[in-house]
């Protein structure tokens, strides 16, 4: 229900934008409003997305930018990936490493 309110939304922006009624930064405003939640990642779900790309927790720390540390405490569930190190997770997931290269 939440998905098709959201999609219906969009659809009216989009049409009053096409037609001149709302502007740019409105409508950049209103599909970052509408963009998705980004699901939480569970330590398996890490450590499962770095074997498939074949990489290992150095590489895969370097490609987002941050720590082997880090990277091993995700993987051990001590701590949770959360804000931009998120965000990346589910573009890796969604693109491959292309989608950060």
């Amino acid at each position: 229900m939440k998905n098709s309110i959201r999609n219906m939304v969009l659809e009216t922006m989009e049409s009053l934008y096409k037609r001149g009624r709302v502007d740019e930064i409105t409508m950049r405003e209103v599909k970052a409003l509408a963009l998705e939640d980004v699901k939480p990642y569970a330590p398996k779900a890490i450590v499962k997305l770095r074997r498939k790309l074949k990489l290992s927790q150095a590489a895969f720390a370097r490609f987002i930018n941050t720590s082997v540390y880090t990277v091993q405490k995700w993987e051990q569930g001590v701590i949770k990936p959360s804000g931009p190190a998120l965000k990346l997770l589910h573009i890796i997931e969604e693109k491959g490493l292309a989608g950060v290269i």
